[in-house]
């Protein structure tokens, strides 16, 4: 007595919590727009697109010039340093050629204020570099365009999933209404002596057994409720329920056969695969010499910020690094491995992708002729239901078979409700593969 006083307050307090929380009607448009503004994974895909221009634009020093401003003050005695200062500052005369000052000058001032540009002119590895970072950062763009695609499908199914929830809940409230319909009229015979108590007592087992189902069904529609939160980032987690109800739709869908080279993430992967080339490219290109332009202005005084005096310097400097080591060797036999291995990967990833849109076609095909037979099943259990009432209101039909056909019947529309699903899910899979 005691357990099950506790079982009934559990129940209760359970029923009373769902009750008192909030329950929002939404659409799926709804839940597409919000989903778009705050969900996690865009903004990631963003950041991760923003990251990749970021490093495209980086390249930009193969053309832009580097320039630079400095400001210097150095006390020597060094007679080189301290010479050399002298002549920079214009102050020399024909005393500091004297041998004793030359060897053993007095500590002298410089402060120095040079401005430096460098200009890259040819550089030849850049290029390539700077080609392979614009096609990573394209990639990005399209890997962030499926990201989209793929939340707009999963949006879909998780709001499918939430209809089904609810129409699982209906048709168990639908059915426990009918058990204890039927556990009265079992009463009632009882009391008339036409039934046992143990058929009383399997029709009260039913109804328990339909109220558990219900309340899991009701947990059910919660946790569809909260992907749908997650999903919008929502973190008050409120109950949602969908403003329209679960139905078969109809997508339109054309015959594919073949996976699209136009699809984001098989664009992305070539991308990817091409950027990969360019760098072993600009590996070996980085064999060649460089040419780069220079040039620089500079102030010199004795006191700070002063310009007394001042001199220029610009020319041209082509370099090339003919041996180091073996560096560049292993990196450009890494860059080409790199390559290579992108592009099984890419070719892997087409299989795949073809692998996955020939399976949710015959996923498609059968799932529709499983909801004809579904629809089929529901029918004739409806029927078969309808017949048995009315022939235990007559007392023609035994107790057992009756629950029996009631629970038929439940089963029935939880499957079709759930067939339905598939079928639809199928669809809107089929739709994300063809894109």
């Amino acid at each position: 007595m005691k357990y099950k006083t506790v079982a009934i307050f559990s129940s209760l307090l359970w029923f009373y919590q769902t009750n008192a929380q909030q329950i929002t009607l939404i659409t799926k448009e709804e839940v597409v727009s919000r989903v778009s503004k705050n969900n996690t994974s865009l903004k990631i895909s963003e950041q991760s697109f923003q990251e990749a221009q970021a490093d495209f634009r980086q390249t930009n020093t193969i053309f832009l010039p580097n320039i630079m401003a400095s400001h210097t003050a150095i006390a020597t005695t060094n007679p080189l340093m301290a010479f050399g200062s002298k002549l920079n500052q214009e102050i020399l005369t024909q005393s500091d050629f004297n041998p004793l000052l030359l060897n053993d000058p007095s500590q002298i001032e410089n402060y120095a204020t040079k401005f430096e540009i460098q200009q890259p002119v040819i550089n030849i590895d850049g290029i390539y570099q700077r080609k392979a970072a614009k096609m990573r950062m394209q990639a990005m763009e399209f890997q962030k365009q499926r990201t989209k695609e793929y939340l707009e499908f999963e949006v879909e199914k998780a709001y499918m999933q939430l209809q089904l929830t609810y129409k699982g809940v209906s048709v168990l409230e639908k059915v426990l209404e009918a058990s204890q319909a039927n556990l009265k009229l079992a009463n009632d015979r009882f009391k008339q002596g036409y039934l046992q108590r143990a058929d009383v007592l399997a029709v009260e087992v039913r109804v328990t057994e339909v109220k558990n189902q219900l309340q899991t069904a009701k947990s059910n529609v919660a946790n569809a409720s909260n992907y749908l939160s997650y999903l919008m980032d929502d973190k008050t987690y409120i109950l949602y329920q969908p403003a329209d109800s679960l139905q078969l739709i109809g997508y339109g869908l054309k015959d594919t056969q073949t996976v699209s080279e136009d699809r984001a993430d098989v664009k992305a992967m070539e991308l990817t695969s091409d950027a990969y080339e360019s760098i072993s490219k600009a590996d070996r290109m980085s064999f060649l010499p460089r040419l780069n332009a220079f040039g620089s202005y500079e102030l010199f005084d004795d006191k700070i910020f002063q310009a007394n005096a001042s001199g220029y310097t610009f020319g041209a400097q082509l370099s090339w690094n003919i041996f180091e080591g073996s560096k560049r060797f292993g990196k450009a036999q890494k860059s080409k491995a790199t390559y290579e291995k992108s592009q099984l990967e890419y070719k892997q990833y087409r299989s795949q992708s073809q692998l996955e849109l020939n399976k949710a076609n015959r996923m498609l095909i059968d799932t529709k002729n499983k909801l004809e037979l579904t629809a089929l099943a529901l029918s004739q259990s409806e029927e078969s239901l309808r017949i048995r009432i009315n022939r235990f209101k007559e007392g023609l039909e035994k107790t057992s078979d009756l629950l029996l056909a009631e629970t038929l019947y439940a089963q029935k529309q939880l499957e079709y409700f759930q067939t339905v699903f598939e079928y639809n899910n199928a669809q809107s899979y089929l739709k994300f593969l063809s894109k």
